[in-house]
């Protein structure tokens, strides 16, 4: 018995819907069929979804924000101007665009406070 990998991601976000805009809206991601509770987005090679916290979850007692400690890392086909336009909207950078090994990256925080970082080398 092995694990091969990850297979989904998902995070559990305080509003669903206002999630699912954000992430179509602002990073341009497309809906796919999914359970209720959840939105699937088409994301390749792993499913990406936001999704209603499970029972127990408290979002709002995370500190100092959801996902401390987890690295969740989005690619782009143009990571600057991604960048330039959630800025220009008031999105909060974490950390500036920089050179990395997985070519240009930012990371930023989603509505939840997630750190999402976006790179552009495949």
């Amino acid at each position: 018995m092995t694990v091969t990998g990850p297979d989904f991601v998902a995070l559990q976000v305080r509003d669903l819907d206002r999630a699912a805009d954000f992430y179509t809206g602002r990073l341009g991601l497309r809906r796919l069929p999914g359970p209720p509770g959840a939105v699937v987005f088409d994301t390749q090679p792993i499913p990406f979804a936001v999704r209603e916290p499970l029972p127990g979850v408290d979002l709002d007692a995370a500190t100092p924000r959801p996902g401390v400690g987890v690295a969740l890392w989005l690619h782009s086909d143009d990571t600057q101007a991604l960048h330039d336009a959630l800025a220009d909207v008031g999105v909060p950078i974490l950390v500036a665009p920089f050179d990395s090994p997985f070519g240009r990256a930012f990371t930023f925080t989603d509505l939840d406070g997630y750190a999402i970082t976006i790179h552009d080398k495949r």
